[in-house]
């Protein structure tokens, strides 16, 4: 970008195993060189960026012990507040009409997640993108179970570019999350087909980026709850620990 400082607004790094963590609505900077949205949601998802660098790090740690290279993920996340832009949102939804400053970072952010997955795609023939974001549990429509993190595909889209039998839902990062969060009894949607679910498809990004767009490229939406995110340290802690692990698991075979 020539005529702004990227850095000032996104923080984004390439990492060395095909994985990448994504933070588009836990920036808290108020920018006045960008004016308002009007529409949409405009709630910032707390504390979802020191999530994502605490989670970032005990991924690190665990290949250290266990590597004698150093492995880390990639991360693109937002430093702005979501009533400025919202990058989980197509183009007519995310920012003011009229500011051209918002639409050179928009732009920015998804051509970022764009290199790298291109990057991944090129080095490893796959590449998994994390969409971190947060919710209130006291907000979940009425009737649905009480959860502590509720995961996005499209329906399984964004991990597959065709149908997968049922047999094989669990075989997979997202199947794979949901079998250890239920061993934890650490409530999780979805995770019982036969009770009533807080199911999300995901937004905007996973649907973008994900396997039915993208060939190869897997990408799954992960909300955390407020006692996650907030209130519950040792929750937090096992939550955290839960998914380092499957991560090492899941890429400690890529070179």
């Amino acid at each position: 970008m020539n005529s702004v400082n990227l850095k000032d607004y996104i923080g984004y790094r390439k990492g060395n195993i095909p994985l990448i963590f994504s933070v588009p609505h836990g920036g808290t900077f108020t920018f006045e060189n960008i004016p308002d949205r009007t529409n949409g949601i405009h709630g910032v998802d707390k504390e979802t960026v020191r999530l994502a660098f605490d989670l970032i790090e005990k991924i690190n740690k665990l290949f250290q012990l266990n590597s004698k290279d150093i492995r880390t993920p990639s991360y693109i996340i937002s430093k702005i507040k979501r009533v400025k832009i919202d990058f989980n949102r197509k183009e007519l939804e995310a920012f003011h009409v009229k500011s051209s400053l918002a639409r050179e970072i928009y732009h920015s952010y998804h051509n970022k997640i764009y290199e790298l997955i291109s990057y991944n795609l090129n080095r490893f023939q796959r590449s998994l993108l994390i969409d971190i974001h947060g919710f209130e549990k006291a907000k979940r429509p009425k009737g649905f179970r009480d959860v502590e993190l509720v995961l996005g595909t499209n329906n399984l889209e964004s991990m597959f570019k065709d149908k997968i039998p049922k047999k094989d839902w669990s075989k997979n990062f997202r199947g794979k999350i949901v079998n250890k969060f239920n061993e934890l009894n650490i409530p999780i949607a979805p995770g019982h087909h036969n009770r009533k679910e807080y199911v999300l498809t995901g937004g905007y990004i996973i649907q973008k980026y994900g396997a039915s767009r993208i060939k190869d490229s897997q990408a799954i939406q992960i909300e955390f709850s407020d006692t996650i995110r907030l209130y519950d340290e040792e929750l937090r802690e096992k939550a955290l620990n839960s998914l380092t692990q499957l991560c090492f698991e899941e890429f400690n075979l890529e070179g």
